[in-house]
């Protein structure tokens, strides 16, 4: 069994390069790459060839996890246009945009002191939703169109809340220890 580790992502798995992928297309390649290339596999062989496939599993594994989440698909399908993210020195955002992320953040922040916090909770939650189809779909949209420039703002607003997001589901985990 030879894999090349050279190819993109969607080549590993068979898939057009693009946003929408089939999924179960996705699943099943990857399981049928995990089982040619599971170490256990090469206990018997060579070195270099156990090395190899510890090498070319963890890669199947990392494009498997890269594809199979959108927010990642899109980032990596950007780097394959030539297109830089710069999360950290991009700080360039709809002022729309940001003013609606400030106030989420101090839903968030208001929320463990509310009569209700899992409710507050709840409904940032529901509003970060709803945020985060509309640039899943303006990203779908730019991809199609390809117009990679506003596809890299739209990825940017949608780490920003996806950030948000994650720092809703730690709120929500404190609140559960006290």
């Amino acid at each position: 069994m030879h894999v090349d580790l050279s190819k993109n992502f969607f080549d590993l798995f068979g898939l057009a390069v693009g946003f929408t992928i089939d999924n179960a297309t996705l699943v099943t390649r990857f399981q049928d790459l995990q089982k040619q290339l599971h170490p256990d596999k090469f206990v018997s062989k060579p070195d270099s060839d156990r090395r190899w496939s510890m090498q070319a599993a963890s890669h199947v594994n990392e494009a498997y996890q890269t594809l199979s989440n959108e927010l990642r698909r899109a980032v990596y399908l950007l780097k394959l246009q030539g297109v830089s993210i710069d999360e950290e020195t991009d700080t360039q955002m709809s002022p729309m945009f940001l003013m609606e992320q400030m106030e989420n953040r101090e839903a968030l922040e208001m929320a463990p002191n509310a009569s209700d916090p899992f409710a507050a909770l709840d409904a940032v939650r529901r509003q970060l939703k709803v945020s985060t189809a509309e640039q899943v779909s303006a990203f779908e949209q730019a991809c199609t169109k390809a117009q990679w420039d506003h596809a890299r703002t739209v990825a940017r607003q949608w780490q920003f809340l996806d950030k948000l997001n994650q720092e809703v589901r730690s709120t929500e985990e404190q609140l559960d220890d006290q």
